[in-house]
């Protein structure tokens, strides 16, 4: 009898530079969603990218099963615009957040693109009540030639823990 072994490939180190762009990137934009600095946050993602928080936990076909937020450029300029633009609910009523990104496994490593899951721990802090969201992310970023000021997040999907049970409105993005 022959014993048959998977070869596991060597995971690829968070210290790799071209993971430590995306790393970078990542907190850049935690930091300007607790920041409530949308527009600079939209301007981190590529023109033909998706943010996507689904509701099964388990699909990767985004565009064929129900999502919470399925938001392509077109859809992510609108949700900035009612948070920052008028009198909006989600905007004059919004929380104030505190998010830790951490967990770091890259999936995927090449000169144009890296794929990176992590998770998100965020504490909501509205009208004297504090929420906690958890979420496992995966960011797809796209690297670009000309240094990672170029850089962009071609795709962000949010699975929130709970994604499969009521969860409450946010007024701010995850």
């Amino acid at each position: 009898m022959t014993e048959t072994t998977t070869q596991i490939p060597d995971p690829i180190p968070v210290t790799d530079p071209r993971v430590a762009r995306a790393v970078e990137l990542i907190w850049r934009e935690a930091e300007l969603l607790d920041r409530k600095e949308y527009a600079s946050w939209n301007e981190l993602y590529a023109e033909d990218a998706f943010y996507v928080v689904p509701i099964d936990p388990e699909t990767e076909d985004f565009a064929g099963t129900l999502n919470m937020v399925y938001d392509d450029a077109r859809m992510r300029r609108m949700r900035v615009n009612r948070m920052t633009e008028g009198y909006a609910i989600a905007a004059v009523d919004a929380a104030r957040t505190v998010r830790t990104v951490s967990r770091f496994v890259p999936r995927s490593a090449s000169d144009t693109e890296v794929v990176v899951r992590s998770a998100q721990v965020l504490v909501a802090f509205k009208r004297g009540h504090h929420d906690i969201w958890a979420a496992d992310l995966e960011h797809r970023v796209r690297l670009s030639a000309d240094g990672p000021a170029a850089d962009r997040i071609a795709q962000k999907v949010v699975r929130l823990v709970d994604s499969e049970h009521a969860v409450p409105a946010a007024g701010f993005l995850l």
